[in-house]
Formats: structure tokens, C-alpha cells, sequence
């Protein structure tokens, strides 16, 4: 079967945000009725595939720190149609963000064939039963607690081998459920419920946690706080940080990035996988 995270290429996974609330581009496409603008959202997300993108991440719920849960039904009117329509109109991959089985069920039917999970199937333990039945790609994220509470306290003695562990147990119940490897990504969780010596000890052993859980692993450093906190830029000026960590990632051997700008990403995983290439 062919998987949506090929080996002999780093994947870009570009977001697309349907909130009004999301830590970079949260309104951008949502009115103040939260109405979703559909048109100017396919637009934008067809100059993200022409950029480079591989597959198109679409979310209803920011997941920023401190960010409360959303209603089920106000976070599936938000992703369906947008979903719907980029299904339609393209043929690159559709993601779900979405801790829900109930948004990601509606999702799928709507066109979508990967769910992304941050919380590693800790929220909705319906989630994984759906996606063996409809047969999706499984992205599972590592977060300890919620988003409104994952940066009170975060707390390590070993970030690479809790992680690891952690997502070990997703990935077993994910399997337990039906979902084959072939289907299952991981996602270390930067920025999730992690100081800024955390992330940075991910991002630089992705790879490391690739080779312990032998399962693909996909990266989303994208205008994350720790950027700022090395650089100090604001939000609205860490994508060329963001690239850099873009290049380090694929330097390391992870299978695929998630970003909001995709053309300097698409730049610096090349020269990131063109070196991990000659060092090896």
C-alpha cells in the first residue's frame, strides 16, 4: 500500500487553520460569526501545494497553550466544508487535526484520509477503532494533559525516553485497534507541554526516536515559542527560524515537517536530507 509518508522524501505537511484562534493565522479564514471563508482558503491552500506542499492539514480546534476545548459540532462546521472542498479540487492528501472521532468520522466522510492526533489517542478512545475502520493515516502526537493546562508544569527527567515510551503505548493501541504501521506516523509534540530544553532535545534526536519505535515521525517546529525564545522574533517573523529547524529535522532522518510556510521548508529539508546524505 502506498503510505502518505514515503521514505525517499521528507513530507510537507502544510497548515491550514479553520479557527478564529490559533496562535498564528487563527481568523484568517473564519469570520467573526465564525463562518468559514471556503473560497480565499482553497486559494490559499493551492498556493501552498504549488510551493511544495505534499498533504493539506486542516484544523478546527487551536491547540495553542492555554487554548479551551471547542464543541464538537462548532469544530465539525468549521473543518467540513473546507475539507470538502479541497478533497474536490485536489488530489494531494487531506489531513484532520482533531482529538474528536466524531469531527474526524465527519472529516472522512468528507473527503479527508489522514487524522492527525495531538494527544495520541489519550482524548477520544473511539478514535482509533474509526480510523482502522475507515482505513486513514494515523498521525499521533505527545501531550500530557489538555492545551489549556499542558505548559503549567512540564516536567522531565528524561524527555527522549518518556516520549518515546509514551508514544510507544499509542502507537500499541492504535495497533490493538487494527491500525496497521503502514498507517501509523508519530510526532514528538514540540512546543506541547515542553520547555524550551525539551523541544530542542526532540528536534535534535528525532531521529533517535525514528529508530526506537521504528514507526515514521513528523515534526512541527512552525513559528513555535522556542523559536522566539532562541531569536526572540515574534510569531510573525520565525520562518526563516522555523526553516532552520526544518533543516536540522531532515539532517536527522525525520519523515516529515509541519509547517505554515511551505517554500522555505521546502528549501531547507533539501539541503537538510542532501547532507544527512553525505554524512552517511
Amino acid at each position: 500500500m502506498e503510505t502518505i509518508f514515503p521514505r525517499d522524501r521528507v513530507t510537507i505537511v502544510a497548515v491550514l487553520n479553520a479557527t478564529p484562534d490559533s496562535f498564528s493565522d487563527g481568523g484568517r479564514f473564519v469570520s467573526r460569526r465564525e463562518q468559514v471563508r471556503v473560497a480565499p482558503a482553497v486559494d490559499a491552500a493551492s498556493g501552498l501545494l504549488g510551493a511544495g506542499a505534499h498533504v493539506l492539514d486542516v484544523g478546527g480546534e487551536s491547540t495553542r497553550p492555554g487554548a479551551r476545548e471547542v464543541p464538537e459540532e462548532a469544530e465539525r462546521d468549521r473543518v467540513v466544508p473546507l475539507v470538502e472542498a479541497l478533497s474536490k479540487r485536489f488530489d494531494a492528501p487531506v489531513s484532520i487535526d482533531t482529538r474528536k472521532a466524531s469531527v474526524a468520522a465527519a472529516a472522512l466522510d468528507a473527503g479527508a484520509s489522514l487524522v492527525n492526533d495531538v494527544s495520541g489517542l489519550t482524548h477520544d478512545p473511539d478514535l482509533a477503532d474509526l480510523v482502522a475502520r475507515r482505513g486513514a493515516t494515523l498521525v499521533l502526537g505527545h501531550l500530557r494533559g489538555t492545551p489549556e493546562t499542558m505548559q503549567d508544569a512540564p516536567v522531565f527527567a528524561d524527555v527522549l525516553a518518556e516520549v518515546a515510551a509514551e508514544l510507544g503505548k499509542s502507537a500499541a493501541r492504535a495497533r490493538a485497534a487494527g491500525v496497521p504501521d503502514t498507517r501509523i506516523c508519530v510526532d514528538p509534540g514540540l512546543g506541547f507541554g515542553k520547555k524550551l530544553e525539551h523541544n530542542l532535545k526532540l528536534l535534535a534526536t528525532a531521529g533517535e526516536l525514528r529508530r526506537q519505535l521504528g514507526l515514521p515521525v513528523m515534526v512541527g517546529p512552525s513559528r513555535k515559542s522556542f523559536l522566539g525564545a532562541l531569536t526572540g522574533d515574534p510569531v510573525s517573523d520565525r520562518d526563516a527560524a522555523t526553516a532552520a529547524a526544518c533543516a536540522v529535522a531532515a539532517f536527522v532522518g525525520v519523515d516529515a515537517v509541519r509547517v505554515h510556510e511551505v517554500s522555505g521548508a521546502r528549501r531547507a529539508v533539501a539541503v537538510g536530507r542532501a547532507l544527512r546524505g553525505a554524512a552517511s
